[in-house]
């Protein structure tokens, strides 16, 4: 929520004061959008980091549950949330900024695509299908092998309490160096929470009809490959904790009982 609420907020300010009828003058520019996101991610892993391990993403859940043993049984649970989340984030957006919406669109009847994009991702017309996926799989890759990182304290981990820092500043350089083209959506619950909130408030079918069910393959699929594929060359190449299922997998290792019992009370 707290990611949706900066994140798609900063996008609404900067985008419908563009119009003089919304504001007397731009309030940002593309650098303020990207200090938003990052600022959303921070302070929602300072809110819930330390009573859920704030994944606040589904690519991280799964790629955590894959490869660091993470419970599949919670999974569906943290899922499910990160999707709610992200939708009651949007839909506060969506209050604060209705009128300013209503003049950039010309009346409260009015919604197309061109403020639906201020909630969830829609790629740049000159885009090909494989280079919206390839853009959208890379950035998630960054982030997740970024992310490994940043919890792994055989490498150089962020001492307790400050990953919200090296976090912000990832997810600034992902939206500063890797945004334009596709929006940079890297979670499947940010884009997709906000993309059914535009469906529920007089968007239509356009957000999901957009360039062939866009909406699944690109913000959806997209960064749950590109994150478990940056997790396994993170883990092929980095890492050498006990924890390393791909090590165990290539290997046919278990831990030792000494680990088993940690990681049961884990």
């Amino acid at each position: 929520m707290m990611i949706i609420i900066f994140g798609d907020g900063v996008v609404c300010q900067v985008v419908l004061s563009s119009n003089t009828g919304v504001a007397s003058s731009p309030k940002g520019e593309y650098l303020s959008i990207s200090f938003g996101w990052a600022i959303g991610v921070a302070v929602g892993i300072w809110i819930a980091a330390g009573i859920s391990g704030a994944h606040l993403n589904p690519a991280v859940t799964l790629a955590l549950a894959t490869f660091r043993g993470f419970s599949w049984k919670k999974v569906p649970g943290y899922c499910f949330a990160q999707l709610m989340g992200a939708l009651v984030g949007a839909g506060i957006v969506y209050a604060n900024y209705i009128h300013a919406i209503d003049i950039f669109e010309g009346g409260r009847h009015i919604r197309t695509l061109k403020t639906a994009g201020l909630f969830s991702t829609y790629a740049l017309d000159y885009m090909t299908n494989v280079s919206c996926f390839f853009s959208e799989f890379m950035a998630s890759a960054v982030l997740l092998i970024a992310v490994f990182a940043v919890i792994d304290k055989g490498n150089h981990a962020a001492p307790p309490g400050l990953p919200p820092l090296p976090l912000f500043i990832l997810i600034l350089g992902i939206g500063a160096c890797l945004g334009m083209q596709t929006g940079y959506a890297i979670n499947p619950a940010r884009d997709l929470g906000p993309r059914i909130l535009t469906g529920m408030v007089g968007y239509g079918a356009a957000p999901f009809t957009f360039r062939s069910h866009y909406w699944l393959w690109c913000p959806v699929i997209a960064p749950v490959f590109g994150g478990l594929t940056g997790a396994f060359f993170y883990d092929l190449f980095l890492y050498d904790g006990e924890d390393n299922q791909l090590y165990r997998w290539l290997h046919k290792t278990t831990p030792s009982p000494e680990r088993r019992s940690e990681e049961s009370v884990a």
